[in-house]
């Protein structure tokens, strides 16, 4: 009985208590009544890509529209060759063609959300880890029409999050409260890292644990995280993301 009390109290307050308090604060929020009425355009968050000649991977994040944007953000990744006068953007979408290329701007605003970078790698790390990139993308199990589901997965989040584990060498995991992250590939229940250093267990994405030098520990309930980041240090807060130390 005393553990079933802990386990409620500690949802109470690591999960439902910060949910909470986001969409009281995203219920503040001006945004767009609809899709139509949203800004979707280039907001110059990434480098101009003529001016520069080096290979370059980024994976972008932003909060997502409706009231669902309170507790979670959608993330696509952007890739340019070596020498490449443009940026090429990968999305996971959930109409049309499951993953789209080139759908919107490179560093677009999602439903008129800014985005942020939340991983990238650039020079000859980027130009050596694009084949990997390539083939994760091309090898993402949930391509085909009627593969997307937005809740618990997979999704937008469920794909960017596959490929980052394909390819540890951008050094990062999505934010907590990108809903889907934690829906493995094929509806697997255990996941190990190509290099070895992070451990996924997940139960369809409802409910599961990572750990490891990039994950820290995270604890999954619902589509939310958890959990602490040791090696950079910082919380890892349901809704409201990554806060750093």
């Amino acid at each position: 009985m005393r553990m079933i009390r802990f386990i409620a109290v500690f949802i109470l307050l690591a999960f439902l208590a910060p949910m909470a308090g986001a969409a009281a604060w995203w219920s503040t929020v001006d945004r767009p009544s609809s899709w139509r009425s949203a800004d979707w355009s280039a907001t110059g968050l990434l480098p101009d890509p003529v001016t520069s000649e080096d290979a370059a991977i980024y994976v972008l994040s932003a909060r997502t529209g409706g009231f669902k944007g309170a507790f979670s953000v959608h993330s696509w990744i952007v890739v340019r060759e070596r020498g490449a006068t443009h940026h090429t953007r990968y999305d996971k979408v959930g109409w049309g063609s499951p993953i789209r290329r080139d759908g919107y701007d490179a560093d677009a605003a999602w439903y008129s959300n800014k985005p942020w970078i939340v991983a990238k790698l650039t020079g000859d790390k980027a130009a050596r880890a694009m084949p990997r990139i390539r083939t994760a993308i091309a090898s993402y199990p949930h391509s085909n029409n009627g593969d997307y589901r937005i809740w618990p997965g997979p999704n937008s989040n469920s794909f960017v999050a596959h490929v980052l584990r394909e390819v540890p060498e951008l050094g990062a995991v999505l934010p907590p409260n990108a809903v889907g992250r934690d829906y493995l590939p094929g509806g697997d229940f255990f996941s190990v890292d190509p290099d070895g250093r992070d451990v996924h267990l997940s139960l369809f994405g409802l409910a599961g644990l990572s750990a490891g030098l990039r994950s820290g520990f995270e604890i999954h309930l619902l589509g939310q995280t958890a959990g602490i980041d040791i090696l950079h240090p910082a919380l890892k807060i349901p809704a409201f993301g990554r806060v750093g130390f």
